[in-house]
């Protein structure tokens, strides 16, 4: 007999049996469309966590500062001053820009009615290093320094438009006992896991005005737009060193984007064969079903096999015979699996917000897991179906 007529002849079978191949099916489906959407969910998210980086760019550099641990706790307060960073610039070659920032804690209001939002001291240059684009107005410049001049986030503009204000700039603003007048509005920012902060959700004001808003606002973080040549690890260790020279009693934490993306792949990839696993469980239980289905099957068609055989049909055609119908109910169950977990991962895509993407390796990956619970699972049936005594099947009822 040939493949196609192995093929015709398993299908029809199978459709003899409809609620018992129905069965079988369901449990491969259910174990395929677990792996395809589990695979496929963590490359999205990972994907997601990569499209972060496309606004910013690769060549970043971030650097936090802490004071070193005092009686059990430890403050997140820079000892480094504004000169040192601008000395830290003109030093690296490899570093194009940098732009050193802190965050103040005071209550925001605008018209006497409280804003919920964040209030960053920050240089002109952050704006190109974090792509921050401007609505209305202006961003806040090198020389506003002691200025009282505030860019404000798009989500602060939207409470803003709430209470009835398009446009507010050359507005005032109260940041905590202090008057800024607003003088830009960013565009919306897509936030991402590099930088620490909202731009959103934030108020943005002259670095220099900072410690005058709060005894306690002192350089905190540095952000810098690297060269794309630069090498990454040496001037990481040469910029640790320098600050530490500045000042022994703080302590460090670098990363650059390069560093973080690699170790979010690296993750990403470990949860989501993680999760592939775990959704193979099903696909075990659904190939246990199909076994069973196909050892009654066998019971079932003892004198068809006995007939076969008593006609000239080989053992090994025999064989073939139950295996093809196994790989083809797997491979059925399989294939509607796969259109279930990218639906499946595409709701999640909707959900979450993601882009969605129909990835190579989800598919595939279903389809070669049906083909080979068909012919593991399939084998040991086909196997005793091959192995019955012809006359013995025939006395049979």
């Amino acid at each position: 007999m040939t493949l196609l007529m192995h093929i015709k002849e398993a299908f029809a079978n199978l459709k003899s049996a409809k609620l018992r191949s129905f069965l079988a099916i369901l449990g491969i489906l259910v174990g395929t469309g677990s792996v395809v959407a589990m695979v496929s969910g963590g490359q999205l998210a990972t994907q997601h966590a990569l499209e972060q980086f496309h606004h910013l760019g690769t060549n970043l550099l971030a650097v936090s500062i802490f004071a070193k641990s005092q009686g059990g706790s430890s403050q997140s307060k820079g000892t480094i001053d504004l000169e040192d960073t601008y000395h830290m610039e003109q030093k690296h070659a490899e570093i194009t820009l940098i732009a050193p920032y802190t965050t103040v804690y005071l209550p925001v209001s605008f018209a006497g009615k409280k804003v919920s939002s964040n209030i960053i001291g920050v240089t002109g240059s952050l704006q190109d290093i974090v792509k921050i684009d401007m609505k209305q107005g202006r961003f806040i410049s090198d020389l506003d320094k002691y200025s009282s001049f505030a860019v404000i986030g798009d989500t602060i503009a939207k409470q803003l438009k709430a209470l009835g204000i398009t446009n507010p700039t050359q507005m005032q603003m109260s940041l905590g006992n202090n008057i800024f007048t607003i003088v830009g509005v960013a565009a919306p920012w897509p936030e991402n896991a590099f930088f620490n902060q909202d731009i959103n959700k934030s108020v943005l004001i002259p670095l220099e005005m900072a410690p005058h808003l709060s005894g306690y606002a002192q350089i905190s973080n540095l952000v810098m737009l690297l060269d794309e040549n630069a090498k990454i690890n040496p001037l990481q260790q040469s910029i640790e060193i320098e600050i530490k020279a500045i000042n022994p009693n703080i302590r460090l934490f670098v990363r650059s984007a390069k560093q973080l993306i690699k170790s979010m792949v690296s993750q990403q990839r470990t949860l989501t064969w993680l999760l592939a696993l775990i959704g193979s469980i099903s696909l075990l239980v659904g190939g246990i079903g199909v076994m069973n289905i196909m050892l009654v099957s066998v019971v079932e068609r003892r004198r068809e096999i006995g007939i076969r055989m008593a006609v000239g049909a080989k053992r090994k055609e025999i064989q073939w015979l139950f295996l093809i119908e196994s790989i083809t109910l797997t491979l059925f169950g399989g294939c509607i699996g796969v259109l279930l977990g990218i639906l499946t991962s595409y709701i999640i895509c909707i959900f979450a917000g993601w882009h969605f993407k129909v990835f190579l390796l989800p598919p595939v990956i279903g389809f070669v897991i049906s083909v080979a619970i068909g012919i593991f699972f399939g084998s040991y049936p086909a196997y005793k179906a091959s192995r019955l005594d012809p006359i013995e099947t025939l006395r049979a009822d």
